[in-house]
């Protein structure tokens, strides 16, 4: 019996299908290995921390409510609500929760509806490169075309990589075929935020093809230093904009796959026309949670912030001090590093070796490339500092040890 199908377009455009046969992700590979080997496991982005009190002891309340059935399809009003009043509060972007918010099993379920919605064969989509790998498979799947702006790396006169994505260059990828651009900021996999000039540049060309801006902004209150800029906000966007976010990263809640959309009532009406053939809706008693995270105080973000930038600089210091060249991430749950100083120019190799030499367990930068080709990159790991801080000290400890014969 064959099983091919439109499925293969998926798996091979994210580096998955070899030979014929499909891969499991790289994260699920690390992630095995991990428990095999009893490494310590700074790949995978899930964290280590409990939600919120008030979030969880919501959840609580809602099962034991019997709030356990189907939802609505839109999502629950007093989410949808929650949703629109954050926007406001925070960006001073106004909706109108009965017909421009969306409620979906997490921003993977909003991404891949999005794109399958409104992406016909043959059109262009743009992304930063390197990027998470959901939006290769998912344009792949709705027959896009796949262009991509790359985030280019320096050295610092300290010695840290500098990332950055250049202007012209994300000009230089727009053309009468565009159909839709992907913002992804806070950045997965670098924690490289977008700024006005690179996101204005963006909202330029979008307008002057015709294109829609989607973003995925998931880790919009992880910022160490400025605060997210929405691309939503500047002038001429927010029409054609659909703006993506969730919960899981925020509130430390990877599991319950709560996410949202806000937009034009017309993209929410197609967006959920294509959403309704997926999951239709889930994560009932998840979402009044998740509405009690979203009225939490302005502190109540800023400590979680806060927390986060101490267990970033712990492990980038302590990689630094090893010797390893390091991007310090201005927002996210990870941080790149370049093994290039210790003779190891293929990361992809060293992720397979490291966690039985070094009990730690890394991504490579490559996974988030097309054909796993990065160029300049090809020494850099993503390393997750959204674990304990005794993990990451431990995985110093031993990133220390395996180093020290290799300087």
């Amino acid at each position: 019996m064959k099983t091919t199908g439109p499925w293969t377009r998926a798996a091979a455009a994210a580096g998955l299908l070899i030979d014929g046969e499909a891969r499991p992700t790289v994260f699920a590979r690390m992630s095995a290995k991990a428990a095999e080997t009893g490494a310590l496991n700074l790949g995978q982005g899930f964290p280590d921390d409990a939600p919120p009190p008030v979030v969880a002891d919501a959840a609580v309340a809602a099962i034991r409510a019997g709030q356990n059935q189907y939802p609505p399809g839109l999502g629950e009003s007093v989410l949808r609500e929650a949703i629109a009043e954050h926007q406001s509060q925070w960006y001073g972007l106004r909706w109108d929760p009965a017909s421009e918010v969306l409620v979906t099993t997490g921003a993977t379920e909003a991404l891949a509806a999005t794109i399958l919605a409104l992406v016909e064969p043959g059109d262009e989509v743009v992304t930063l490169e390197p990027f998470y790998d959901q939006y290769a498979a998912i344009i792949a799947l709705a027959g896009g075309v796949h262009r991509t702006v790359p985030v280019t790396s320096r050295t610092w006169d300290d010695g840290d990589l500098v990332l950055d994505v250049a202007e012209e260059d994300l000009r230089a990828a727009f053309s009468d075929r565009t159909r839709l651009v992907l913002v992804n900021t806070p950045h997965n996999p670098t924690g490289l935020m977008l700024w006005v000039g690179a996101l204005q540049a963006i909202v330029d060309e979008a307008t002057a093809h015709d294109a829609i801006i989607v973003t995925d902004e998931v880790y919009e209150h992880l910022t160490f230093g400025p605060a997210h800029l929405p691309i939503a906000t500047l002038p001429g966007a927010k029409d054609r904009t659909v703006s993506i976010s969730s919960a899981g990263k925020t509130f430390s809640v990877t599991g319950w796959k709560i996410g949202w959309i806000t937009a034009r009532p017309e993209l929410i009406t197609a967006i959920m026309s294509l959403k309704q053939w997926l999951t239709y809706s889930s994560g009932a008693p998840f979402q009044p949670a998740v509405a009690a995270g979203l009225t939490m105080p302005t502190s109540a973000f800023h400590d979680l912030a806060q927390d986060l930038r101490e267990r970033r600089d712990l492990l980038t210091d302590g990689l630094r001090s090893i010797g390893f060249r390091v991007s310090v991430p201005e927002a996210g749950y990870f941080a790149v590093a370049d093994a290039a100083p210790f003779g190891e120019t293929d990361a992809a190799d060293l992720c397979e070796r490291l966690p039985g030499e070094a009990g730690v367990v890394g991504i490579p930068l490559s996974a988030f490339y097309r054909d796993g080709q990065a160029g300049e990159a090809s020494s850099y790991l993503r390393l997750a500092f959204c674990k304990s801080r005794a993990t990451i000290e431990q995985s110093l400890e031993r990133l220390e040890t395996w180093a020290a014969p290799r300087r």
